[in-house]
């Protein structure tokens, strides 16, 4: 029996799925971003016609979800599992935006790691002869995440230049036994790595050496050197996080600064938009990637990536408990060719 395991925590697809076709909703801050124009909906306020931001993520989910399954001209019923998650407790848009959907449903959590978790699950799915298509989705809103995590925005506090902003934006990506790639033909599970960092305005410092982690096993059980790919893409790093992985890297010895790039420094413009250290939240890997490098691979422009989603795995009730704030990454290798 051929072994799909490489070294402690790498697999090496034999049938690796192809990525059909993406679909990424934001919000208005994330459509002025330089990225704008390659999004597929910008909506032009954070509630989307609803009474609540809850219900307007929820929207988002919905919306695309059914349009990521409508480009490649399929059915719900032609689905066969979907993979979901968000910030909220329960997954609530998630949940609620799959409602209607009837397709089998794994709702997940794993905070801004959740886009590359459901690729990494979804792609083990096809893999594995247990399905033909499935859908990933993730989504985050900037108004709920603050309500949750931080404070009510109606507040007003003030944030430090630390603190990153929580992306209002969706991605699905549907996978597929038959297709032309790109093609996810390796994938990396991350640990949890805490170094003891309780500031929740620091997200970077806190997810930062997950990334790590997970990107120098990558390597390590791969074989792979760092040059392998055209671009190393983090999820939510942001301008510290990106720093911190650039320089703990280096003391592995590997020197990425020349193809290592993050969604949350790529997603807004540091001099124009106050965002302080950049973009976070679960939509932030999920529609720059369905956005933005899904175009870039599909016109060959990229054609290896190694997409690093990085979370921060804590919760209102641990932050009250004064508990650290636990860190996971998980990496999905997409290529052009097999």
């Amino acid at each position: 029996m051929e072994t799909k395991k490489l070294g402690k925590q790498s697999v090496k697809l034999v049938n690796p799925p192809s990525i059909a076709a993406t679909y990424s909703i934001v919000g208005p801050k994330e459509g002025e971003g330089p990225l704008g124009k390659y999004f597929d909906a910008i909506l032009d306020d954070e509630y989307w016609g609803e009474s609540t931001w809850e219900k307007a993520e929820t929207k988002m989910v919905k919306e695309c979800i059914g349009n990521c399954i409508a480009k490649v001209q399929l059915s719900n019923s032609d689905i066969d599992y979907l993979l979901a998650g968000d910030l909220i407790n329960q997954c609530t848009p998630s949940c609620f935006g799959s409602r209607e959907t009837s397709i089998p449903f794994f709702g997940l959590f794993g905070a801004c790691s959740t886009f590359t978790e459901s690729l990494s699950l979804g792609s083990m799915l096809i893999d594995g002869g247990y399905a033909t298509n499935v859908v990933c989705a993730t989504s985050s809103h900037f108004c709920s995440a603050e309500k949750q995590f931080r404070f009510p925005l109606e507040l007003g506090n003030q944030r430090p230049p630390s603190a990153q902003w929580t992306v209002m934006g969706t991605g699905s990506a549907m996978l597929t036994k038959n297709g032309d790639g790109p093609y996810i033909t390796c994938l990396t599970t991350g640990k949890i790595v805490d170094m003891g960092i309780k500031d929740a305005n620091n997200m970077g410092a806190a997810m930062a050496p997950a990334a790590v982690d997970t990107m120098y096993m990558h390597f390590k059980d791969t074989g792979r050197s760092s040059n392998y790919y055209d671009l190393i893409l983090t999820g939510d790093l942001g301008y510290i996080g990106k720093e911190i992985t650039t320089e703990l890297m280096e003391t592995r010895g590997y020197n990425i600064k020349n193809n290592y790039n993050d969604c949350g420094v790529l997603i807004f413009d540091k001099e124009k938009q106050d965002t302080h250290s950049g973009g976070s939240g679960c939509g932030c890997c999920a529609s720059t990637f369905c956005g933005y490098i899904f175009n870039q691979m599909q016109a060959k422009k990229l054609k290896r990536v190694l997409l690093i989603a990085t979370g921060a795995l804590m919760s209102p009730t641990t932050a009250q408990q004064k508990e650290s704030i636990c860190g996971i990454a998980h990496a999905v290798s997409i290529e052009s060719n097999l």
